[in-house]
């Protein structure tokens, strides 16, 4: 049966229907999975350690396992690129890791695998692990290409695949639930300011005046929560920094991917088993001072960093760009102060905030909603000090209006009846094509 098997296998798998799809019409579910764990309990036993084993091997192995039950070439299919991606890829998620639609995977335990399409997160029931260990062993194939690993005396890791995704792991004591894994999945060609016209994220009016606050070297604040587009924003936003700059770049993991020629990226490094060698985000914003740049790109503040980065501000580092988790632009600013106070600084909080308010021309507000979709929701104007506190002009905002029977939120974009500080700095740089929306 063995050779005819083989011949059998090579006809199913050249018809290109991935078997993988094929699961829910089985009516062998639960052999299916018995034969999964028996033939990957006999690798690791064997040799699963020695990856990139030929196909016949692997058909070899599928074929002494299901000698003798009645399956179906799409059901042995199914098992044959199972155990491939077990051995030459990274288990039961490497179909999800190569779909570029999903934008997300997050693994909560054996039976528990989320995704995120298209803004919204879904459980996907067609993907499973055999036990707890088997997702440690997939976290450990995942990171050991990047020299790092994981175990119970250092339970957590945060790392940048080789494709630039995101991966956070996290293991028992910390996880009181089992393994978690999470990985962000990193997209080669990066959204534009006209996918997001096309989404519906803003108007012209609105992409337009962004477009000038960058020109015009306007210091800018994403703020939004998880999963909001904050760094797909950013690196909009930074696209239209001219060529002739020299822009220094500075993230946790390298997301960022300008077209500029100047573009100097910089990224955080963890300390050693030692505790030594650690590269935080405050080191490379100081860093990036002596490096003479003309812009400066912060993927996200999130601590004492902040103060160092409305240093560079306000000391001639005009045009500088960052995001930062918040609910609302007057959130933003709130962890801007508290941030500043945990790093110790001791200065007054009216003083701080006057810091903060000449520091910041504008803030961007950018939210997920209920429905997936991605919306610029507000764009500010820092507007100055107001009795001891920073006042918040809003220019554009996104009103919501409840929801269509789809579920999707209704809602339209307004154009406030302010004329903003900035339109001023605007002209004087020659930028004059703004007046169908300010007037003269």
């Amino acid at each position: 049966m063995g050779k005819k098997f083989v011949e059998e296998f090579s006809v199913a798998v050249k018809k290109d229907t991935n078997p993988l799809t094929d699961y829910e019409a089985f009516s062998n579910k639960e052999l299916l999975e018995e034969l999964r764990t028996k033939i990957i309990q006999n690798l690791i036993d064997k040799h699963l350690k020695e990856s990139n084993m030929t196909s016949l091997a692997i058909r070899e192995e599928v074929d002494d396992a299901v000698e003798g039950y009645d399956l179906s070439i799409v059901e042995r299919s199914y098992l044959y690129n199972l155990i491939d991606n077990e051995v030459n890829g990274y288990g039961p998620i490497t179909e999800l890791l190569d779909d570029k639609e999903i934008t997300e995977i997050m693994v909560n335990g054996k039976d528990e695998i989320y995704i995120e399409l298209d803004g919204k997160i879904i459980k996907d029931d067609s993907v499973s692990f055999i036990n707890e260990e088997h997702i440690i062993r997939t976290i450990q194939r995942l990171i050991q290409p990047l020299g790092r690993t994981i175990d119970t005396t250092n339970p957590m890791v945060d790392a940048r695949l080789q494709d630039g995704s995101r991966l956070n792991a996290v293991l028992p004591p910390v996880s009181l639930k089992g393994p978690v894994l999470t990985i962000r999945k990193f997209k080669k060609e990066l959204a534009n300011i006209d996918d997001f016209l096309r989404n519906g994220a803003l108007t012209p009016y609105m992409a337009r005046f962004l477009e000038a606050c960058v020109k015009a070297k306007l210091n800018i604040l994403i703020c939004g929560g998880t999963g909001a587009g904050k760094t797909t924003l950013l690196n909009i936003l930074s696209s239209f920094i001219g060529a002739d700059e020299r822009i220094v770049t500075i993230e946790d993991a390298a997301e960022l991917s300008l077209g500029q020629d100047h573009v100097i990226s910089l990224e955080t490094r963890n300390a050693n088993y030692e505790g030594d060698g650690e590269v935080t985000i405050r080191d490379l914003v100081i860093n990036s001072l002596r490096m003479r740049p003309d812009r400066i790109v912060v993927g996200e503040v999130r601590g004492k960093e902040a103060f160092d980065m409305l240093q560079a501000m306000n000391t001639g580092h005009e045009g500088s760009l960052t995001t930062m988790h918040a609910n609302s632009p007057h959130d933003a600013l709130n962890r801007l102060e508290t941030m500043i106070l945990m790093a110790g600084m001791e200065i007054p909080v009216k003083a701080i905030r006057e810091y903060i308010e000449e520091a910041i021309d504008v803030v961007v507000q950018i939210e997920r909603l209920s429905d997936g979709r991605r919306r610029v929701t507000s764009i500010c104007e820092v507007a100055g000090m107001k009795e001891d506190m920073i006042e918040l002009k809003e220019i554009f905002a996104f009103h919501k209006q409840g929801l269509t029977e789809q579920l999707e939120v209704k809602g339209e974009f307004v154009l406030e009846p302010y004329i903003p500080k900035v339109y001023a700095k605007m002209k004087a740089m020659g930028i004059s094509d703004l007046e169908d929306i300010f007037g003269e």
